[in-house]
């Protein structure tokens, strides 16, 4: 998958707040995917921004956060993702947080490489995305009449974050350790 950026960022942890410095990798497909470092062999986590993402503050806007020791509030960079929740970056200078905010946008507003769509009353042929097999694939005619749009919108549906993952096996261990059950012992020796 071709790159669009990479670089290091500091990302903040949605539960401790704590700062990590990680490397950042933006993917044409709209990936934003985080390592551990550059080797890029252990990711630790990934936002899909097309999909997920709903705005990108920099600077000033990113209220209530305090950035890493020895790094200014200009070099804030907030992601807004579409459930509510915020990822909170710290590049390492002004002008690096804005050149990620316009490649993060960028990436949210470029359709996905390969597929062009074209609209016929009687349903239409498109290409299919790169890898798959066959040339083309059927797609249903449009539901409306001529200047009427309509846009679907598919939720990442392996989008989860090591944050989440991490609560998750820890309110299941509480949970079964509040009822006793003998299922979590294994985690307890």
């Amino acid at each position: 998958m071709a790159l669009v950026k990479s670089g290091w960022l500091w990302r903040q942890s949605s539960i401790l707040r704590r700062w990590k410095r990680n490397w950042f990798v933006l993917y044409l497909d709209g990936s934003l995917v985080y390592y551990h470092d550059e080797t890029q062999r252990d990711m630790d986590g990934r936002i899909h921004v097309k999909y997920s993402c709903r705005d990108v503050r920099i600077g000033r806007e990113c209220r209530d956060v305090q950035p890493p020791e020895g790094r200014g509030r200009e070099c804030l960079l907030t992601v807004v993702l579409r459930d509510g929740s915020k990822t909170t970056l710290c590049a390492e200078s002004e002008d690096d947080a804005v050149a990620w905010k316009m490649a993060v946008l960028e990436a949210k507003s470029t359709p996905p490489p390969g597929l062009t769509l074209s609209l016929g009353g009687t349903g239409s042929e498109v290409p299919r995305a790169t890898g798959q097999k066959g040339g083309k694939c059927w797609m249903p005619p449009p539901l409306g009449g001529p200047g009427v749009t309509h846009v679907i919108v598919r939720e990442d549906p392996y989008r989860v974050s090591g944050d989440q993952m991490a609560l998750g096996l820890l309110a299941g261990a509480a949970t079964g350790a509040a009822l006793g059950s003998f299922m979590w012992m294994p985690c307890w020796f």
